[in-house]
């Protein structure tokens, strides 16, 4: 990863707004959009260490995840109090492994995943500047099965008025990364004047917008 001392300094100093506490309800809501079988292969790229996971196994034999932190990973296991089997891989990453669940950490674009399915992409996308998304985008398209799906989580804000990350991205930007898939908005919520970005941060519009992508 470019800049990897950025998210290492955030789990190290436990600043760590992005880590939702609960399952992401827009992963509950949408997830059957994606016509999940239990066979599906699931990955989740820039994982963290995210209540995500969790619900995901419990829907699925085989789930992956890759995150750069250590501590995000090591805090995730020991939070839920699973035991994993921790195997080093290739000098470059590690492979904490329990039942269903395999977590790398290290490089996204290096980590040896294996080929899936179906993709959720709550906050990997969002957490890169500009520069590095067309190389993320290009990664991701490599791992995908044929007919694999992407559930994509993303936020549209004007980018001058706040400092990422989370990034925004918008539609365009969004048709234009997966230009030769099928692109599905399934949600947009638009905040209103209460919202904390508004309220505290000042931005002048604010969305979180849902996208189901079809190869």
């Amino acid at each position: 990863m470019k800049d990897p001392e950025f998210w290492h300094n955030k789990w190290a100093s436990n600043v760590i707004g992005f880590h939702l506490e609960d399952v992401n309800p827009l992963l509950i809501q949408f997830w059957q959009k994606t016509q999940p079988t239990h066979d599906d292969k699931v990955f989740v790229p820039l994982c963290g260490k995210s209540e995500d996971l969790v619900w995901l196994a419990t829907k699925h034999q085989d789930v992956q995840g890759v995150e750069l932190s250590n501590i995000a990973v090591r805090s995730f296991f020991a939070e839920h109090f699973y035991t994993p089997m921790v195997m080093p891989i290739g000098g470059q990453h590690e492979l904490f492994q329990f039942d269903e669940l395999s977590i790398y950490v290290g490089d996204y674009f290096t980590a040896p995943i294996k080929p899936v399915d179906i993709v959720y992409d709550r906050a990997a996308l969002i957490a890169l500047p500009a520069e590095m998304r067309d190389e993320y985008v290009a990664r991701l398209k490599s791992l995908l099965n044929p007919g694999a799906r992407i559930l994509l989580v993303t936020l549209d804000y004007p980018q001058q008025e706040m400092v990422g990350p989370p990034f925004s991205v918008n539609e365009q930007e969004v048709q234009r990364h997966f230009a030769e898939f099928k692109i599905t908005k399934l949600y947009c919520d638009q905040a209103d004047e209460h919202h904390p970005k508004i309220a505290q941060k000042g931005l002048s519009r604010f969305a979180e917008e849902v996208y189901l992508i079809e190869a």
